[in-house]
């Protein structure tokens, strides 16, 4: 992967931890640079970023001691995505993280092109957002 992509994904990352860029932001700046969608995996605390030809960079999560709780709770993180999108003041991507592996949720995939985002806990449960219109 070229240099610009990998600043690119870094910074979106960063973004996303300090709260510079919202979701739609990084969104549209991954899309720009070509990035077909990405993965946050929570139990190895890592973030995947694919363009459509398979490269992919694998980078890592600000650490986090909170577990990812065995049971998924489906309804807890369809709340936690609604605070997320409403992007209130008290909203911030690091308590989003801790509260979801709260909620069980193992990792999520976002996928720019299916324009949705799979959120999924240990027991491959999963709870689908299609992207706003």
């Amino acid at each position: 992967m070229d240099a610009e992509r990998i600043a690119v994904a870094k910074a979106c990352l960063n973004a996303a931890h300090d709260g510079s860029l919202s979701f739609p932001e990084i969104i549209g700046k991954l899309v720009s640079a070509g990035f077909e969608g990405y993965a946050v995996d929570y139990r190895r605390n890592v973030q995947l970023y694919y363009l459509p030809d398979g490269d992919n960079i694998e980078l890592g999560m600000p650490h986090s001691i909170v577990p990812v709780a065995a049971p998924f709770d489906s309804a807890g993180v369809e709340v936690l995505v609604r605070w997320a999108q409403a992007n209130g003041p008290d909203y911030s991507y690091a308590i989003f993280c801790e509260k979801a592996k709260a909620a069980g949720c193992a990792g999520y995939l976002v996928s720019f092109i299916g324009r949705r985002v799979v959120y999924y806990g240990r027991t491959a449960e999963t709870h689908v957002e299609l992207f706003p219109q």
